[in-house]
């Protein structure tokens, strides 16, 4: 009998014991690490977006890589696993140390550990670890086109983010939605078998399918290398569109990076120079100007200026960059022969208001809308800042700030009817249930296409009859202008150091294709006529060649 008392005392007491304890947790300290394991969730991470170039080419892929957690309430010798996972992931101890929180169940400690890392970790045995299969960002190109793509690296939580170039533009797209996994656990954390279960299936990233031309960019990269080396320049950009759409088939700047590799490399590397680097254009906007004479009927190309001398505007002396003159010269020949006081002559007759008017029409000043991370306005000054030199060395591109993207969107508005067109990189965005292609838009028509036509053949012209006679493909019209521009340095121009370039089309009747070449600094020669011209003569040959472009008639 003081048997069975004993033991309703015990029972009495388990219970009492039992009780107390679920009032504790459930009434005075619900947040408990009981109640914090009780529930587990876990991130299903969604696979990003891939890239492929307009003939469905890989250029951003996707590799298998893990996810490595550890589980801190199953870690027998905390020390020794810190050792051990620096020494594989070469990962400081005091950083993997730091992260160890024994009041929680599960901590996420290194996403993107490759397969030979996981088996050689998996073969220490070590308690508290374990594995998510996840997906590693690939560039199978490499650099071949690093600052049109950009790179995936990490946000402040560690997580995948998207900077630069499409990566960054495009990174909602691209890394999609992330699913979970929740599971009911017991006190110690293992699994209820029959409690909740409740999974959300991750939404992988859209694919992007661009207008850019595998074959054409590496045309164009290797050219512009080439052009680099021979000419010694510090920094060049090529930039090769379809003038009527303005779609980027081409984009290379270089220096560059390896996307793979990002992290070796310092953030100048990062920015990209043909969006986010302004400069002065020099003699390649004074088609622009002519246009817009043109356009408002100021001048006709068969019309007549009398290059006397040097043009004095208050304080300041404009000369033709050799200083020589040829008396009465044709609207058509002050481009070819990239006459200074010509282009004076041009602004004037055109008129402050119109010349300002058309530069915001050329969309200066204001971002292009490209589909790109990083991209500046360039600088375009309030016209009440305005004094007359600024419009004499305007229309010879002098004394305005623009990128490289702004000037060829400019330039190909007035060789393609006249209509200014947002650049865009990217031809379709593909869901797993949807496609949204992205269809070229017009910004605003800046001349008629009448115009066009005129300014097309004085460009044709400026080419053929211009001071500097290249090796052009022979049986092809191919408009295009120079362009020298001095480089500013502590209020002065410094005669030394310029930004050479070129810009063309082909063929000229219905262009396929325009090129702007851009070489900052070139110690060969500093004239875009003798540097930055051939690279572009150069790839034009080539581009004829791949578009299968026939021969004029």
């Amino acid at each position: 009998m003081i048997r069975i008392k004993f033991l309703l005392l015990g029972f009495f007491l388990f219970f009492a014991f039992v009780i107390a304890k679920l009032f504790y947790l459930q009434l005075i300290k619900p947040s408990t690490p009981f109640f914090d394991n009780y529930l587990k969730t876990r991130k299903i991470y969604p696979e990003r977006g891939r890239l492929f170039d307009h003939n469905s080419r890989p250029l951003v892929l996707n590799q298998n890589s893990y996810l490595l957690y550890l589980e801190p309430k199953k870690i027998r010798n905390q020390k020794e696993l810190s050792q051990k996972i620096s020494e594989v992931l070469e990962i400081s101890e005091a950083s993997i140390e730091s992260k160890i929180d024994m009041s929680k169940y599960w901590i996420s400690l290194k996403s993107g550990v490759e397969e030979e890392q996981k088996k050689t970790l998996e073969k220490l045995q070590l308690d508290g670890i374990d594995f998510d299969y996840q997906m590693k960002r690939y560039y199978p190109e490499a650099s071949l086109a690093a600052h049109l793509v950009g790179f995936v690296g990490k946000d402040s939580e560690g997580e995948d983010v998207g900077y630069f170039g499409l990566e960054g533009f495009y990174d909602k797209d691209l890394r999609g939605l992330p699913g979970f996994i929740e599971t009911e656990r017991d006190i110690v954390g293992k699994p209820i078998l029959i409690g909740t279960q409740k999974r959300l299936n991750a939404e992988n990233g859209r694919d992007l399918q661009l207008s850019l031309d595998k074959t054409v960019q590496e045309i164009i990269k290797r050219k512009l290398k080439q052009g680099l080396e021979s000419y010694k320049a510090k920094q060049g950009c090529v930039i090769t569109a379809n003038p009527s759409t303005m779609q980027i088939i081409g984009f290379a700047c270089l220096p560059d990076y390896d996307n793979n590799q990002y992290f070796q490399f310092s953030e100048q590397y990062f920015k990209n120079p043909a969006i986010s680097e302004v400069y002065e254009p020099g003699s390649i906007f004074k088609p622009l100007i002519m246009a817009a004479a043109l356009e408002e009927k100021k001048v006709k190309p068969d019309d007549f200026y009398d290059e006397k001398g040097a043009v004095q505007i208050g304080e300041y002396r404009i000369r033709t960059w050799n200083d020589k003159y040829e008396g009465k010269i044709s609207m058509t020949r002050i481009l070819e022969k990239s006459s200074n006081v010509g282009m004076v002559y041009i602004g004037d007759k055109l008129g402050n208001n119109n010349i300002y008017n058309y530069l915001k029409k050329y969309g200066f000043g204001e971002t292009t809308g490209i589909d790109l991370q990083g991209e500046a306005a360039g600088y375009l000054k309030p016209k009440s800042n305005w004094y007359p030199i600024d419009f004499s060395t305007v229309t010879f591109g002098q004394g305005i700030a623009v990128t490289p993207i702004q000037m060829i969107r400019a330039f190909a508005a007035i060789i393609n009817g006249g209509k200014l067109m947002r650049p865009s990189v990217v031809e379709k965005i593909i869901a797993s249930d949807e496609e949204k292609i992205i269809k070229p838009k017009v910004e605003r028509k800046v001349i008629s296409e009448k115009t066009s036509e005129i300014i097309k053949k004085m460009l044709v012209s400026t080419v053929e009859n211009g001071e500097y006679k290249w090796a052009r493909p022979k049986g092809y019209t191919i408009g295009g202008k120079t362009g020298t521009a001095q480089i500013p340095i502590q209020g002065h121009y410094d005669p030394s150091k310029t930004i050479a370039s070129f810009i063309g089309f082909a063929p000229a009747e219905n262009p396929k294709f325009i090129t702007l070449v851009m070489l900052r600094e070139p110690e060969t020669s500093p004239w875009g006529s003798e540097t930055a011209a051939p690279i572009f003569f150069e790839i034009a040959k080539e581009l004829i060649v791949y578009y299968n472009i026939v021969p004029d008639k």
